[in-house]
């Protein structure tokens, strides 16, 4: 029974995998000219681009999968000079502090713990010397299924230096849960971890990526340092900690051409980001944002639902974007990505993941 409630979710995934794909494909949508801008020093030292895969080498599931050709040539790219691959704990460290990282400072992260992990990714990685953190949904390595890790491999991972995170225990739908069963959900996950591990992690990510400011407070709450969602991006140092994104890959986004784009991604640094709450009981208000007056040629700024048209970009003065959805958005979770040419051929992301609760009506 706790395998099928812990790992029901893999026709679910396919809904968020197929969001996924449209921003890992957005820098080939978008074809406006490339200008030149003058990065600000700490543009690039404060940032850093995190990376997300779940299986590898399980071909029986290309929306969740990674080849391991693909993936070999991820990890010669990272190895060819360059990039910078650090532990997620030292990234968000530094961010935090607002200490310089070295350019292109990559993470990478696997969410859920399936055996390929062990059996595929780990020995690459080992070899190749980069960190990694695997974010576990507890439940799912206490059914024994067979295509998860076990607790001795998790601990043999620990030993190696992968960092363990947390991703509740039974892999719920926490904005779509009342705060009563998500906190139930974290303590039993933290427990399992500390009887196993002798330790609770603090690093979390939200299973499907969904948050939203209660379940946000909540894992904040619960100890946890930093807390990944699913919506692509790059991290840095004005990030909300407890909703970062990340790239997501799989097998029909994952070849080397697009890892090196999204590899070398910068930051769209916003504030006064509205609306505040990404979790919606009504249809989405117009999307507003702050853009820093380090960045130039807003002209250039292009967003894109991952559902219906292109959406309308207002300029309210020199700096306060106004985006406007052109269609309602549906019920569950949806995206809008939004990015601007940066300097040197790179290119700026701002992701906003939302999820609309299925109570609500319909536009």
């Amino acid at each position: 029974m706790k395998s099928v409630i812990a790992f029901s979710f893999v026709n679910f995934y396919a809904s968020l995998m197929a969001q996924a794909l449209f921003a890992m494909g957005l820098l080939l949508t978008y074809q406006g000219p490339a200008v030149a801008q003058t990065a600000d020093s700490t543009d690039s030292d404060t940032s850093a681009v995190v990376f997300m895969y779940h299986r590898f080498g399980e071909d029986s599931l290309p929306s969740t999968n990674i080849r391991i050709n693909q993936f070999e040539s991820h990890i010669a790219e990272l190895s060819s000079g360059g990039y910078h691959v650090l532990p997620i704990p030292e990234i968000i460290s530094a961010l935090r502090e607002e200490r310089s990282l070295p350019n292109r400072t990559v993470g990478i992260t696997i969410d859920d713990g399936f055996r390929s992990v062990y059996t595929q990714a780990f020995p690459r990685l080992r070899e190749a010397g980069f960190p990694f953190t695997v974010f576990i949904a507890t439940d799912g390595i206490d059914s024994g299924n067979k295509n998860l890790m076990n607790w001795d491999q998790i601990r043999e991972l620990a030993a190696h230096g992968v960092t363990i995170g947390g991703h509740t225990a039974s892999h719920l739908h926490m904005a779509d849960s009342n705060m009563s069963k998500n906190r139930e959900d974290i303590v039993r996950s933290n427990a399992r971890f500390h009887e196993e591990l002798g330790y609770g992690p603090e690093m979390f990510a939200y299973p499907y990526g969904e948050s939203g400011l209660g379940v946000a407070a909540l894992v904040e709450a619960a100890g946890y340092e930093a807390a990944f969602g699913q919506h692509s991006g790059v991290v840095y140092s004005g990030s909300d900690f407890f909703n970062l994104p990340r790239f997501a890959l799989n097998e029909r986004y994952g070849s080397l051409e697009r890892f090196r784009q999204v590899a070398n991604a910068l930051p769209l640094p916003v504030s006064d980001l509205l609306p505040a709450d990404m979790v919606l009981n009504t249809d989405l208000p117009p999307v507003g944002f702050t853009v820093a007056e380090s960045i130039r040629h807003l002209d250039q700024l292009a967003c894109f639902p991952s559902a219906g048209p292109k959406a309308i970009i207002e300029h309210l003065g020199e700096r306060r974007i106004e985006v406007r959805f052109v269609k309602p958005l549906p019920e569950g979770r949806s995206r809008l990505n939004c990015t601007l040419p940066g300097p040197g051929g790179r290119w700026r992301w701002l992701s906003m993941m939302f999820y609309r609760l299925p109570s609500a009506g319909s536009e």
